[in-house]
């Protein structure tokens, strides 16, 4: 079997591994202006002054009740009746107007945010090594890339509506309230300096309520991912029950983290709520007071008592954005700390470049190769000549896949050089490098597409008539012509409606279209059995033709033929010959033969 290559550890952040500093709300408020919203400056400058118009309304409103109450239900003012009405009509207009442009604006910028937030994030990932994905889940990314950039998103504009809207909102109220009687004004938010300690105690705990609710979420989402990849293994070892178990009980942990982050977001306006509560007992009283005593006109009362039962309401939703507000700040965290993460394997500066080797001889000398504290290669050397197939036997373990890992730059060696036609690959950019090779192995990788998009995928520009040609040539046509729509027949998540040999031959047929000069063959036909591996065989030699091959093998009687045969064995070559000469010679080359021989496994 191939060994799997270790790769260097990452470092983890208590929460779920991504690496993130306790950054500043305004430093990520800063990046994501910088990154993403600035763009979009002069289409946000016109929202917020529509925003602005519509909170004014309620200000405006709550003053024109003095004079229709005074001018028009007491004395009783025919003319004072009709443009109130007219200016009550223009108001209740300009809110409907102002806040249909502005939501429009608001989520159009958020959705491209949003978008764009997304399309960095993949591309950031992708640009990350192997050795980060082994780290973490596919379920935990998704949940970042598309859980909290939909979160940050939906909380983000309803609290810069909520801001540009409300805040004006306030202030007019306030200012009608402070231009009837500022005296009444005091005592109705006489209780406000009470809530600022509660406030701020209640925010921090929202804030890392909902951090804690995220990262449920996205336990949930991996879970998800485990169970629906792994359905064939569950139903075989009869795991439903335990399957089940497991999901309820993270729906419910979920469940429970949730609604702790809910009850404080709803404590902030059930604060406000109290408050209210007493700034309109301390109003009636003292302002009844004054009415009886004829120093206040009832109309200026009742406009005064609107601007304040009014002012409470923009002032309850402004107190749920601050909750809201801190939600999204956990999810800039998180998406900020995937941003953070860079690679350690990176293009060199400066870089030779050599998009077509006139040498593919490919040359280890002296490497070393440790996972921690765990060797995994000890001084390995040997050279695979250009145009020849070279095969890597031994156990498992001995570092066969480490060598592939090595020559792309999947990972990179504490000591030693590996180079291609002589030159090093660490001095290659990582674009041309990888462009020198074509890999097939026991994995076969598939997208749910059709045949044709995944022989495609080895050269993205390749014609119908190419595509077409190398079906054949890989064996794929055999049973291509079978499916309902040919080479237009979608394989399934993964290929999973292809058997095994189907699946390897389109992967053949793919690096035949890629037409790369190094081919690496990861013990191809390791899982198949002996009539799909003699197809698969054919397809390979038509594959290795003219090319320098690297092939990592299990089943020794499938490369009996190769040029040379190194033999490896913890991590240092201890052999290597063609077949025949190892046999003579003994040792574990010949060992590893008489051992499949007599169990049946060599052909």
């Amino acid at each position: 079997m191939a060994d799997t290559a270790p790769s260097p550890p990452v470092k983890k952040m208590k929460d779920d591994g991504l690496t993130l500093a306790e950054p500043q709300a305004r430093m990520l408020l800063g990046r994501l202006w910088h990154d993403y919203v600035k763009h979009h400056m002069k289409v946000l400058a016109f929202a917020v002054v529509m925003m602005m118009l519509e909170g004014s309304v309620l200000g405006a409103l709550s003053y024109l009740v003095a004079p229709m109450f005074d001018q028009v239900l007491i004395a009783k003012d025919r003319g004072a009746m009709f443009w109130i009405g007219a200016l009550v009509f223009g108001l209740f207009s300009m809110r409907a107007i102002t806040g249909f442009i502005q939501r429009i604006l608001v989520v159009r910028i958020g959705l491209r945010v949003v978008n764009d937030l997304q399309k960095d994030l993949l591309a950031h990932l992708l640009s990350l090594d192997t050795s980060f994905f082994q780290h973490h889940s596919p379920g935990i990314l998704i949940e970042r890339v598309r859980g909290d950039a939909q979160t940050l998103q939906n909380i983000a504009a309803s609290t810069l509506m909520s801001l540009g809207r409300d805040s004006v909102s306030l202030i007019s109220l306030i200012g009608v309230a402070l231009y009837y009687d500022w005296k009444l004004t005091l005592i109705a938010f006489l209780g406000v300096p009470l809530l600022v300690y509660p406030m701020s105690l209640t925010q921090k705990r929202i804030r890392g309520n909902t951090r804690v609710s995220r990262q449920a979420s996205a336990q949930i989402s991996n879970r998800l991912d485990e169970v629906f990849h792994g359905v064939h293994a569950i139903k075989v070892n009869r795991l439903e029950d335990h399957e089940r178990t497991r999901f309820r009980d993270e729906v419910d942990g979920f469940l429970n983290l949730q609604m702790r982050a809910e009850i404080g977001q709803s404590a902030l306006p059930a604060l406000i709520d109290i408050l209210a509560a007493a700034g309109f007992l301390g109003v009636l009283v003292y302002g009844g007071s004054e009415i009886i005593d004829g120093d206040k006109s009832p109309g200026e009362f009742l406009s005064f008592f609107a601007a304040v039962g009014l002012v409470f309401d923009p002032l309850r939703r402004l107190s749920a954005v601050s909750g809201r507000f801190q939600s999204a700040l956990a999810s800039l965290e998180r998406l900020y700390g995937l941003f953070d993460a860079r690679p350690d394997i990176t293009d060199p500066v400066p870089a030779q470049v050599k998009a077509a080797p006139d040498d593919t001889a490919i040359a280890l000398r002296d490497v070393h190769f440790r996972y921690d504290d765990a060797p995994v290669l000890r001084g390995l050397s040997f050279t695979a000549e250009a145009g020849k197939t070279t095969a890597l036997v031994g156990h498992s373990g001995a570092g066969k896949s480490t060598v592939f890992h090595l020559l792309t730059r999947l990972i990179d060696p504490q000591s030693g050089e590996v180079s291609i036609g002589g030159v090093p690959v660490s001095s290659m950019t990582l674009a041309d490098l990888r462009g020198f090779f074509s890999v097939v192995s026991q994995e076969a990788a598939l997208f749910d597409e059709t045949i044709r998009y995944n022989f495609r995928l080895g050269k993205l520009d390749a014609t119908d008539a190419q595509i077409d040609a190398v079906a054949e040539r890989a064996f794929v046509t055999d049973f291509a012509r079978d499916q309902p729509e040919g080479l237009d027949t979608r394989v399934g998540p993964r290929g999973g409606s292809l058997s095994g040999g189907q699946r390897q031959r389109i992967v053949i047929g793919r690096a035949m279209l890629r037409d790369a000069p190094i081919l690496l063959l990861d013990e191809p036909t390791s899982a198949l059995d002996a009539s799909a591996e003699a197809t698969i065989q054919k397809a390979l030699s038509r594959l290795s033709q003219d090319r320098t091959t690297l092939v990592i093998a299990h089943r020794l009687a499938t490369i009996r033929d190769a040029d040379k045969i190194v033999v490896m064995d913890k991590g240092m070559v201890v052999d290597e010959g063609r077949h025949e000469e190892l046999l003579s010679r003994g040792g574990l080359y010949a060992d590893l033969y008489n051992l499949q021989f007599r169990t049946g496994a060599a052909t």
